[in-house]
């Protein structure tokens, strides 16, 4: 009798085992390579410590979706320093800032496109193509088909995926698209913050008073630190919560979109969730179609500093 009590409790610690790895997905090798390869390019990458300094602070609380009440675990901003001087004597950087202020923050309100910022959009994509890192994505997409080896139709082609305007909301004309949602952030129906992961546009809300950080969320055996490259984050943005989001922090805005494009033109489906490890970081890495164009698309931390290696050696 105790041998058979003892063999159920091993099989039911199998089945338990096998429900926690079964779940997940396998790795994605090549594009992990890929995207470490890319990492290894972009010069352009911000340093912890050195161009950047975080302050993680306290783990945030629980916050149901649409919520105006939230507990402040960060009682300071999460970005203490930033070289600014550096962040606009980068070419990259500084045509993307012009960007920030060209969207209404609200779906639901058509977007206007001036020809002041039709202007920007093109320098911005022409010194995206001209990067290291921008080169070798566009490489790897002719490689497999998806891409034109025509500079001018890749450009064409990254312009529809982030920059062509869509219905997010009903019964208005055209009121967003993909960089504006990733990028800039949106909000909905004025209780929602939607999209909104790029750190450049949380560093520059958060010091115009406009954002409040308020915590890190993290599973407890996996605490952040002022060197990860992706944080999973609660904040407010103009007294609205959002109770969980994500971004990468540092990174050039040519790799997260050369990143994001090679997931969204690699796969077909609606959405898609690929595991990869990038420098010392495990992470989800999510894109959502909008037809032809990226409806959302963001990294989502599952472990740093090489834990997810050490766990798998032990």
């Amino acid at each position: 009798m105790k041998a058979c009590i003892h063999f159920s409790c091993i099989c039911f610690s199998l089945t338990q085992i096998c429900m926690y790895f079964c779940d997940r997905p396998a790795v994605n090798q090549e594009l992990s390579n890929l995207f470490n390869e890319l990492w290894r390019l972009d010069v352009n990458r911000m340093k912890p410590g050195i161009d950047y300094t975080i302050s993680v602070q306290g783990r945030a609380g629980f916050v149901n979706q649409g919520s105006h009440v939230v507990l402040d675990r960060a009682s300071l901003p999460l970005f203490s320093n930033v070289n600014e001087s550096k962040l606009r004597n980068i070419t990259t950087f500084s045509l993307f800032m012009k960007l920030l202020d060209n969207y209404e923050r609200s779906t639901g309100i058509t977007e206007r496109v001036t020809p002041e910022e039709l202007t920007e959009i093109n320098l911005f994509l022409d010194a995206v193509l001209e990067t290291q890192v921008m080169k070798r994505a566009h490489q790897y997409l002719v490689s497999k088909g998806k891409s034109s080896s025509d500079s001018r139709q890749f450009k064409n082609q990254l312009n529809l995926i982030w920059f062509h305007l869509y219905h997010r909301q009903r019964n208005t004309g055209p009121d967003s698209c993909g960089f504006e949602h990733i990028f800039v952030g949106e909000t909905k129906s004025g209780t929602e913050v939607i999209g909104f992961h790029n750190w450049v546009q949380f560093f520059l809300q958060e010091k115009n008073s406009h954002l409040d950080y308020k915590g890190y969320k993290a599973r407890d055996q996996d605490l952040p630190d002022q060197d990860d490259h992706v944080l999973n984050l609660q904040f407010s943005w103009h007294g609205v919560v959002k109770p969980v989001g994500s971004a990468f922090i540092g990174t050039s805005p040519e790799f997260e979109m050369a990143i994001f494009t090679i997931i969204f033109l690699m796969n077909t489906e609606r959405s898609t969730t690929v595991l990869v490890n990038i420098d010392q970081c495990q992470m989800e890495l999510v894109v959502i179609r909008q037809g032809r164009c990226l409806g959302t698309a963001y990294p989502k931390l599952l472990s740093s500093n090489s834990r997810h290696v050490s766990q798998h050696s032990h």
